[in-house]
């Protein structure tokens, strides 16, 4: 998907476009990389190249597929199994795997956010009552941040000190 570049407009076309220059960024960071880079540790915690996208498309299946289309945990696209964290990466999965599955779940995402107004709402456990319009912000906010931690992992990876 090439960068948008809108920059006015209704600000449910200004949330939406923001949203997808985030999933663009974070999928920036780890693109080309090797698969053994993807998956190399540089932090104490999980946090890899690959599996900052697999959390992404966690979040994505969470926010959109779970909380507004209400949909069971095991009928979710990438359903896997809660004890293993949205952080966690199998052996058999590549990069591009990961990658695709991330833009699975954001073509998704947009389809459900479509099918309703910024200010219609849920009742969400342990967060309360939420609107359309929450729920892009915090997902415009959860990949900004994950792009930056992206970001820096790929300066590690590609300007390593010695």
């Amino acid at each position: 998907m090439a960068t948008s570049r809108i920059t006015d407009g209704t600000e449910r076309a200004l949330l939406e476009n923001m949203l997808d220059r985030n999933r663009e960024a974070l999928i920036a960071t780890a693109r080309g990389l090797s698969e053994a880079d993807a998956r190399r540790r540089l932090v104490a915690s999980l946090t890899t190249p690959i599996s900052v996208l697999k959390h992404a498309a966690a979040a994505e299946r969470i926010w959109f597929q779970r909380f507004w289309a209400g949909l069971e945990e095991s009928e979710c696209d990438g359903y896997a199994k809660r004890d293993v964290g949205t952080f966690a990466v199998a052996d058999d999965e590549s990069l591009a795997d990961v990658i695709a599955e991330f833009e699975r779940a954001s073509r998704r995402s947009r389809e459900i956010a479509a099918r309703f107004d910024l200010d219609d709402t849920r009742e969400i456990p342990d967060e309360g009552t939420i609107s359309m319009r929450f729920t892009l912000l915090a997902m415009i906010e959860e990949f900004a941040r994950h792009a930056g931690h992206g970001d820096i992992l790929r300066e590690q990876l590609d300007n390593p000190l010695t």
